[in-house]
């Protein structure tokens, strides 16, 4: 049995965090979405109140997390915003 894995993109807001991360938090936003192309699903809503939000998602590891769109239809994840607090 294959697993299907999302492509990751990012936004433009999104990559200029990316790029200003140290080297350790960078790898870390890498397996969190490695994990997120995986099973898209598997991380918690951005915002559980939202009624129309189920394909919004976060992922966090301890300080760092990725808010991110699963768009079914294209296979990819868009993501929208990365928060270090380091």
């Amino acid at each position: 049995m294959s697993v299907q894995l999302y492509a990751v993109r990012f936004s433009a807001p999104a990559a200029k965090v990316l790029a200003g991360l140290p080297e350790h938090a960078e790898e870390t936003v890498c397996d969190l979405l490695d994990a997120a192309a995986a099973d898209p699903w598997g991380y918690p809503r951005w915002d559980p109140d939202d009624p129309e939000g189920e394909d919004v998602r976060i992922a966090s590891a301890g300080r760092l997390s990725a808010i991110y769109f699963t768009n079914r239809a294209l296979g990819h994840l868009s993501v929208l915003d990365i928060v270090w607090l380091g």
